[in-house]
């Protein structure tokens, strides 16, 4: 396809976008949950930093990522949730209504073309979208406030991804629905599939939870979190991707049904195998500055010159805080740095509240080799001692990392209410007004 149509496409969906009122809803909506999110963010840091005479919290603990970036940027995943999906459903769902979709249909340029403008259209209008956290954040540099770029850029690239998923999701939806009432349904009843999926999850454990590792809650936790993950990253293209060429797959009408089920069952075929050979890759990166994803330098060292797999057996129960603990600190971290660690939940109950004594409720036994030791504790320090003893090996000797000093900061910020509920209105209503002029008008204004 020439880069004449290429264009031609792009501007013609970006006209449909213009033309949408739901979208220049959602700028508005954006612009003041950001508001919100980044003037209670910075009230609290700057209460913590000792703002108003106040006692100052050990600066330590006072982490720019989830002082500011996460609770800010965290107003994209109510809009990706509540909001983006009616801006995919009528974007799609508004040429079937019209009869556009059979025209596109009977026109030389291949359907795949027209999907690909939409999705590019898409990510630019979320890209947009974006800008109101931008100015957050800038607001925040401004103040004298620190950002970490990489630990930033990471939450930014969780978000797009996020982004990206309701697009494929809500333009499946759009594609196979009757209408944009039913889309918006069903897109909603999806959303709400994957919130039971990780309250049963916290309750069960298992095989639920490792497929509920990758709902967009969950996986936008990793990056929010400071981790960098290539399961997480890859599996969230290859469901976003993987909603939009369904939606191309079955939008083809002129084709009978059948044919179109059957492409679209190889999709969803394709798309289940590639999601579980990516769950299976454990790269990762740890880039949040106060490293909360990684043992110090020397045990990660140490850790990954044993050669032997990792088995550890856990008695405790899905719902026991102790398992979420050794889950988000301990287990995380050994997986990110030994080559082979295998965990088998043992504990049969759902609290561990009514586990007998002679059940080993509570103990968690690691084992490399023929050597086997339990602990109950869920601390760094503990565990790392018992697998150093079942290596054979001694504790490395410390060393002198810089340990992270915090960044408090006292300031106020006056101008957010202006920023948000006043200058970013004013330009969305402004802009709106400039791309629903006609054109006529325009060349005679010229």
């Amino acid at each position: 396809m020439s880069a004449h149509r290429t264009r031609w496409l792009l501007e013609k969906e970006l006209r449909e976008l213009a033309a949408s009122r739901s979208y220049w809803l959602l700028l508005l909506v954006v612009g003041a949950l950001v508001g919100h999110q980044f003037m209670t963010a910075t009230g609290i840091y700057a209460e913590a930093s000792g703002a108003g005479g106040g006692p100052a919290a050990l600066s330590q603990g006072l982490s720019p990522l989830e002082g500011i970036i996460v609770p800010t940027l965290g107003a994209y995943d109510i809009a990706a949730t509540l909001l983006f999906p009616f801006v995919v459903i009528r974007l799609i769902a508004n040429e079937k209504q019209t009869g556009a979709l059979a025209l596109t249909l009977q026109s030389p340029l291949p359907l795949a073309a027209t999907m690909t403008a939409k999705l590019v259209a898409l990510l630019a209008a979320w890209f947009v979208a974006g800008l109101a956290g931008a100015a957050a954040l800038l607001a925040w540099r401004g103040a004298g406030g620190h950002l970490y770029a990489p630990e930033t850029m990471t939450v930014v690239l969780g978000h797009l991804l996020r982004g990206l998923l309701t697009i494929g999701v809500s333009a499946a939806a759009a594609a196979f629905a009757t209408s944009a009432a039913s889309a918006a349904i069903v897109a909603l009843t999806v959303t709400l599939g994957t919130w039971a999926l990780d309250y049963v999850a916290a309750a069960r454990g298992g095989v639920i939870a490792s497929v509920a590792a990758y709902t967009p809650s969950a996986a936008l936790r990793v990056f929010e979190h400071g981790e960098l993950r290539v399961a997480t990253v890859l599996i969230l293209l290859t469901l976003g991707l993987g909603g939009v060429v369904a939606a191309t797959a079955w939008l083809r009408e002129g084709e009978p049904a059948s044919h179109r089920a059957r492409d679209v069952g190889m999709v969803l075929l394709s798309v289940v195998i590639l999601c579980v050979l990516f769950a299976g890759l454990h790269d990762s990166r740890d880039v949040s500055e106060d490293r909360r994803n990684s043992f110090p330098r020397a045990d990660e060292a140490a850790l990954r010159a044993i050669g032997a797999p990792l088995h550890v057996t856990v008695y405790l129960a899905a719902e026991d805080p102790r398992l979420v603990d050794l889950e988000r600190g301990v287990l995380a971290k050994l997986r990110r740095t030994m080559k082979t660690v295998d965990v088998t939940y043992a504990a049969s109950g759902r609290s561990g509240l009514f586990e007998r004594p002679d059940q080993h409720y509570g103990e968690i036994w690691y084992q490399l080799g023929d050597r086997r030791e339990m602990t109950r504790s869920t601390t760094d320090e503990i565990v790392l001692e018992t697998i150093y003893r079942l290596a054979g090996r001694n504790a490395p000797s410390a060393e002198n990392e810089t340990p992270y000093r915090g960044y408090p900061l006292a300031a106020r910020m006056p101008i957010t209410p202006w920023l948000f509920f006043l200058a970013w209105p004013l330009c969305v209503i402004l802009t709106w007004w400039a791309a629903r002029r006609p054109r006529v008008s325009r060349r005679r204004s010229e």
